[in-house]
C-alpha cells in the first residue's frame, strides 16, 4: 500500500488502477456536470419547442407546428425589427472593430500613463449600460452636447434620438463605446505576442507605418479580429438595454429590434410562444451570419 500511496502521489498511477481513480474521479463531478447542463442548456431546449405551442400566461400550450414561424414570416413588424437590427449590427460592428484596432495600436507600446489611459479605455465596458444611457438621452437631446457640435458643422441640431434617421447611428456609437474597450483589450493581449524582430525587419528595409500594419501587424491579427467579430455581432443582434433606455423602440419602430420584438411578445402580450419563434430566429440568424464571417475572415485560420 506504502508503494501504491507513493506512485499516486508523484502522479504515476497506470493500467486499471489509474482507470478506476478516473471513472471515481468522474462519478464525483458528474452531478456539477449534470446541473451545468441543465441550467446552461436546458432553456435553450425549453425556448425550442416552447416555440412549436401556443404557450402563453394565460392557457394554451398546444402544439402547433410551424404556425408560429409562419405568422412571423407574415409579420411586418418582424420584417422592421429584422432590418433594424441588421443595420444596426453593419453600422456597430465595423465602428468597434476600427475603433479597437485603433487605440491597442495607440497603447500598444509602454509610455507613461499608457496604464492609465488602457484603463480609461476599458472603463465603458464595466460601466452600467443603463446608466450610461440616460446620460447619452440628454447627449443627443436638443441643445445638448451632440446637436450643439453638429450644428458647428451645419448639420440640423434638432435630436438624433426623435429622428427616424438618424436614431439608428445615434444608438451604434452608444454600442461602439460600450464595447470598444474589450475588443481594444484582447488586441492588445494579442499584440505583445507579435515578434518585433518581424517589425524591425520591415522598418530596417524601409517599410512605413501604414506598410507594417498592413503586411506585419494586421495578418497576426486576423484569428483574433475573426473571433472579436463574432462576438461583438452577437451582442449587436441582441441589443436590447439601450435601446430600452433611450428610445424605447421609437420613433415609430425606427429603433426596434429583434430582442425588443421578442420582449414585448413575451413580456407585454405575454405571447411567449410566438416570443420563443422570434429567439429561434434570431439564433439562426446568428449563426449563419458567424459562418459567413467564417468564410471571409477566419476561412484560413
Amino acid at each position: 500500500m506504502a508503494v501504491v500511496a507513493e506512485r499516486a502521489r508523484r502522479g504515476r498511477l497506470s493500467g486499471p488502477l489509474a482507470r478506476r481513480e478516473a471513472r471515481i474521479g468522474l462519478l464525483f463531478v458528474l452531478p456539477c456536470f449534470l446541473l451545468f447542463l441543465a441550467f446552461r442548456f436546458g432553456p435553450g431546449v425549453a425556448g425550442v419547442l416552447m416555440s412549436f405551442t401556443d404557450y402563453s400566461l394565460t392557457g394554451g400550450g398546444r402544439f402547433i407546428g410551424f404556425d408560429n414561424f409562419a405568422r412571423l414570416w407574415e409579420d411586418p413588424l418582424f420584417w422592421q425589427a429584422l432590418r433594424v437590427t441588421v443595420l444596426y449590427t453593419v453600422i456597430a460592428v465595423p465602428g468597434t472593430l476600427v475603433v479597437s484596432v485603433a487605440l491597442s495600436l495607440l497603447t500598444r507600446r509602454a509610455f507613461r500613463g499608457s496604464k492609465v489611459f488602457r484603463s480609461v479605455f476599458f472603463l465603458p465596458v464595466v460601466t452600467s449600460l443603463v446608466l450610461a444611457a440616460t446620460v447619452f438621452v440628454w447627449i443627443f437631446s436638443t441643445g445638448g452636447p451632440w446637436s450643439t457640435l453638429m450644428g458647428w458643422f451645419g448639420f440640423p441640431e434638432g435630436s438624433w434620438l426623435s429622428d427616424d434617421v438618424l436614431v439608428i447611428p445615434a444608438l451604434a456609437l452608444v454600442g461602439v463605446w460600450s464595447r470598444f474597450g474589450y475588443g481594444m483589450l484582447i488586441l492588445l493581449a494579442r499584440m505583445q505576442d507579435i515578434p518585433r524582430e518581424l517589425e524591425e525587419a520591415a522598418l530596417t528595409d524601409g517599410a512605413g507605418p501604414w506598410q507594417r500594419f498592413r503586411y506585419i501587424v494586421l495578418p497576426q491579427l486576423k484569428p483574433t479580429l475573426f473571433f472579436l467579430a463574432v462576438i461583438e455581432t452577437t451582442a449587436s443582434f441582441q441589443v436590447f438595454d439601450a435601446v430600452y433606455t433611450m428610445t424605447g423602440g421609437g420613433p415609430a419602430n425606427a429603433s426596434y429590434t429583434l430582442v425588443f420584438q421578442l420582449y414585448d411578445a413575451g413580456f407585454k402580450y405575454f405571447d411567449l410562444g410566438y416570443a420563443a419563434a422570434i429567439g429561434v430566429a434570431l439564433f439562426v440568424l446568428t449563426l449563419v451570419v458567424a459562418f459567413v464571417q467564417r468564410l471571409v475572415i477566419g476561412k484560413d485560420q
